[in-house]
């Protein structure tokens, strides 16, 4: 385990020792009898966490902090002050302190702030390499495109991402819709908070319950000990509900009282949680007609879409498709090492004609494996998958062959939702080995 480091600045020598003693069994602590000593020990070393006297001759806390503040990786400070002092202190966190204690000092109360602003810490480094992770994966994939539809998207997530509304993402599998969220999130006022994600299909229904809302220690078999929810993870952040027209009824009503009263209560608790936490849900099923089935609330409904996203399919911004594939193209041509710089007219005509029933995912992995077949320095007819040209460039997929890849993309589809994504058991149902039906899964982008 990589140990942490905890800086403790004080003119006072007890105090140091006396924070050092107490401190040292969970973290390695570093000393400085001042703040100009402070600053050399924090550009010759990693420092976690600097907990400094507000007040010490020579340069004092405020001035320090000044100080850390111009520091290229810069650690949360917490302040030592006396109760005549608080004032001084809060003014301190308006300018980037994390907190403050009063003397006398409780240790198990410093304890406790240390790990809280530690846990703070490591979430915002966290969503910073999640953030480079998706810009490099994924680098403005979602502004790709100029049609009218894409238009009203870009625009539409411009201003929401402004605000901290609740938004409701609809669209077929494979158009964006976690990259709409991510682009949301990160051009948000939360987007230093927390970006929690949960898949709602993922899980069994009490089991999603314990990973949304936490549990106690006790509250069922297994439950060795206190477990946090994604809520409570989230908080001061996002939480992305993704296909949540999966949700239970049962847990249904309890995210209804979250979003009206922004508290719940973990499995087995009776202790009333309150977190401050945005939600972005997104869906591939229509909600209204699951209403009318009476498998989805109407009043969740209508609090989920504050503001409603309806993201286009493939086949509804065609004149995307170009810029999409040259993208695909530059990004898989550098992965796999390939100098590859276009498709033929022959495969761009098949390309354009194809329906896209995965969307920008199959689109994507269409461009992959093109790019991985590929002998020379551009994509032709005979790097393509198979069902592009078995389409016959039938874009209504009313062809003999179009229509039975359909009804077998279908039959598939069906067959995972109702074993809940289990692919073992959708295998043994369609009665296709494992691996044949990986293999569908990945053509379809399903």
């Amino acid at each position: 385990m990589i140990p942490t480091f905890i800086l403790i600045v004080d003119d006072d020598k007890m105090t140091r020792q006396t924070l050092s003693l107490a401190l040292e069994d969970q973290y390695q602590t570093v000393t400085a009898k001042d703040g100009k000593t402070a600053l050399e020990v924090l550009k010759s070393q990693e420092i976690d966490l600097v907990l400094s006297d507000l007040f010490m001759p020579g340069m004092n806390g405020i001035e320090l902090l000044e100080h850390i503040n111009l520091l290229p990786e810069k650690p949360p400070v917490i302040f030592i002050t006396g109760q005549g002092s608080v004032e001084t202190a809060v003014q301190a966190m308006k300018n980037g302190a994390y907190d403050y204690v009063t003397k006398p000092i409780n240790i198990d109360r410093l304890t406790l702030l240390i790990e809280k602003t530690l846990e703070n810490k490591r979430l915002k480094e966290e969503n910073i390499l999640l953030k480079k992770k998706i810009e490099e994966t994924y680098p403005d994939l979602s502004m790709i495109g100029n049609s009218p539809a894409m238009q009203k998207i870009k625009d539409l997530a411009t201003q929401v991402a402004a605000t901290t509304a609740t938004v409701l993402i609809e669209g077929e599998s494979g158009t964006g819709k976690e990259l709409v969220t991510n682009i949301i999130h990160y051009n948000s006022p939360v987007a230093h908070g927390p970006f929690i994600k949960v898949n709602c299909s993922a899980f069994a229904e009490g089991v999603l319950e314990s990973e949304l809302f936490g549990h106690e220690k006790g509250a069922f078999t297994g439950a060795v000990a206190a477990k946090k929810g994604r809520f409570e993870l989230a908080d001061n952040g996002t939480l992305f509900l993704d296909e949540v027209g999966e949700m239970p009824p049962s847990i249904q009503v309890k995210l209804l009282r979250f979003l009206q009263e922004q508290t719940f209560e973990r499995v087995g608790g009776t202790k009333t949680q309150k977190v401050t936490v945005r939600i972005i849900s997104a869906t591939n099923r229509n909600l209204t007609d699951m209403i009318k089935e009476g498998t989805f609330r109407e009043d969740l409904y209508y609090r989920l879409r504050v503001v409603k996203i309806e993201m286009p399919s493939l086949r509804e911004r065609k004149e995307d498709i170009p810029e999409l594939v040259a993208s695909f193209l530059k990004k898989f041509a550098d992965r796999h090492g390939k100098q590859i710089s276009r498709v033929t007219d022959e495969v761009m005509e098949l390309i354009m004609q194809y329906n896209w029933p995965g969307n920008i995912r199959e689109l994507m992995n269409c461009i992959e494996s093109s790019v991985v077949m590929a002998r020379g320095d551009m994509i032709n007819i005979d790097c393509i998958p198979e069902y592009l040209t078995f389409s016959g460039g039938d874009s209504s997929m009313n062809g003999k062959e179009g229509l039975l890849q359909e009804m077998e993309r279908q039959t598939i589809t069906d067959v995972l939702d109702k074993t809940g994504g289990d692919k073992v058991k959708a295998a043994k149902i369609l009665g296709i080995g494992l691996r044949t039906l990986y293999r569908k899964i990945e053509q379809w982008g399903l």
